[in-house]
């Protein structure tokens, strides 16, 4: 069964089983014996990882960072990109709102609102702009649903100082709440951009007070974006809770990157921002496939005898003679 610590969640409440918290396989496949067979592409995807590992908990990841090993993160947001990450090991999986961009074709992601990411979580979710910004009140409201729709273990938000308040009034609730400081995507408009934090003195500051806000409220963990190593280093260092780096160094108590972003599943050409590094092509593997395809059916070569189901000769023939006879 799924064994990472999931954050939002993946699309379909059958993933999930009451000892994993992404339960993606617990349900989708007993042990092989035991599992239908099935003449339709609505199937499972195969069994369970065959390293077994513990369950992933808040728990783990505080013992990882009091090891100081480095806690691995991606984003994932269906059910396969879930699926993949959880059969790699990865400890955390994220449904950021990236989605809004690498899933759903937005530009950015304060397109994406609280229903969309509520449909492709059931993971650790990221809370959407405008979902949590107008009060305390309003993010508990919407981190329940996310919780108990999306069937999360977890929720993540932007902000620092500013957003202590609203934090607090999360994790008092008892929602685990992954904070987000450095550069906040979704307030790109009010920073000039995607643009790095913290390297000045003064913005250097900032991102430190920002995470230690969002500690003494409760979050678990946070995650540092866009902030220049040796700052990321030095706040890791001052915290007492994990901090996830993305575009932050490797002095960070683990990373995160986007799933499209670091497997290559795009087309050639898309701008990646500096941190991303590219650890494969699946673009180019989907577009060597469905070309296969493609040309297969265009040339009848697919679907071959092997790909079809049988009938009986004898059932074959008094069915072609009823056609013949004009009695059907």
């Amino acid at each position: 069964m799924s064994r990472s610590l999931t954050t939002t969640r993946t699309l379909q409440k059958s993933l999930f089983s009451s000892k994993s918290p992404l339960n993606a396989v617990a349900r989708l496949c007993a042990p092989r014996s035991q599992c239908q067979i099935r003449q339709s592409s609505h199937s499972p995807l195969g069994n369970p990882p065959a390293a077994q590992r513990k369950k992933v908990t808040i728990n783990t990841l505080r013992a990882l960072h009091q090891k100081d090993e480095p806690i691995t993160m991606i984003t994932a947001h269906d059910f396969p990109s879930a699926h993949v990450a959880d059969h790699a090991g990865m400890d955390m999986i994220l449904v950021g709102d990236s989605l809004a961009m690498v899933a759903l074709g937005m530009e950015d992601t304060s397109e994406v609102v609280l229903e969309e990411m509520i449909l492709h979580c059931r993971s650790i979710g990221d809370l959407p702009m405008g979902s949590y910004e107008i009060a305390p009140e309003q993010a508990l409201e919407s981190a329940i649903r996310v919780v108990k729709e999306g069937r999360v273990q977890g929720v993540k938000l932007e902000g620092g100082i500013e957003f202590a308040p609203t934090i607090e009034k999360i994790t008092r609730a008892g929602i685990p709440v992954l904070g987000h400081v450095g550069l906040t995507p979704q307030r790109q408009h009010a920073i000039g951009g995607f643009r790095v934090q913290g390297k000045t003195t003064t913005s250097a500051i900032k991102v430190l007070e920002d995470a230690l806000a969002v500690q003494a409220v409760g979050c678990f963990a946070v995650v540092l974006e866009a902030v220049p190593a040796e700052v990321a280093a030095l706040v890791t260092k001052r915290l007492k809770i994990p901090t996830i780096g993305i575009g932050a160094g490797n002095g960070c108590s683990g990373q995160v990157l986007v799933q499209v972003d670091m497997s290559g599943n795009f087309p050639p050409g898309r701008f990646l921002p500096k941190f991303v590094k590219q650890y494969g092509n699946v673009w180019a593997e989907n577009m060597k496939a469905i070309e296969a395809y493609k040309a297969e059916v265009k040339s009848r070569q697919y679907p071959a005898p092997a790909h079809t189901y049988p009938m009986p000769p004898e059932e074959l023939t008094q069915f072609e003679n009823l056609i013949k006879s004009n009695r059907v």
